[in-house]
């Protein structure tokens, strides 16, 4: 039921969501094309499978470029699932556990900008 608050979702954070594996002409899965995919689209998303899966950027953006995603898109999409099932299922529990997702990613937000700051952000510097 988790996933289906997904459907019609065609962006988390600032990626588009992945929704099918590229194939070969035989109908197999063609994995290198999938992976290559995943660089510019890290977040796929197998409703036949109710699966959600994440690439995470691999070294500071600066220095290997976007080739994932980080730990604020993984917040936001258990945000957009969380919010559409308190839609249907409304409760106390799931509003607070919205907005505890939103103050991470409110401190996420002024990390980025206070490493922007100080000119770091995207880079291995403390």
């Amino acid at each position: 039921m988790a996933l289906e608050t997904l459907l019609g979702v065609t962006k988390i954070g600032e990626f588009e969501i992945l929704q099918e594996r590229p194939r070969k002409e035989n109908g197999e899965v063609d994995w290198t094309a999938f992976d290559e995919l995943r660089k510019s689209k890290p977040v796929y998303v197998d409703h036949d499978v109710n699966m959600v899966s994440f690439r995470i950027q691999n070294g500071p953006i600066r220095e290997h470029g976007v080739n994932g995603c980080q730990v604020d898109t993984l917040i936001e999409a258990a945000k957009i699932i969380i919010e559409g099932l308190n839609a249907k299922f409304p409760c106390i529990q799931n509003r607070c556990a919205i907005q505890g997702l939103e103050t991470a990613l409110y401190w996420l937000e002024d990390r980025k900008k206070e490493r922007e700051l100080r000119k770091v952000e995207g880079t291995s510097q403390a």
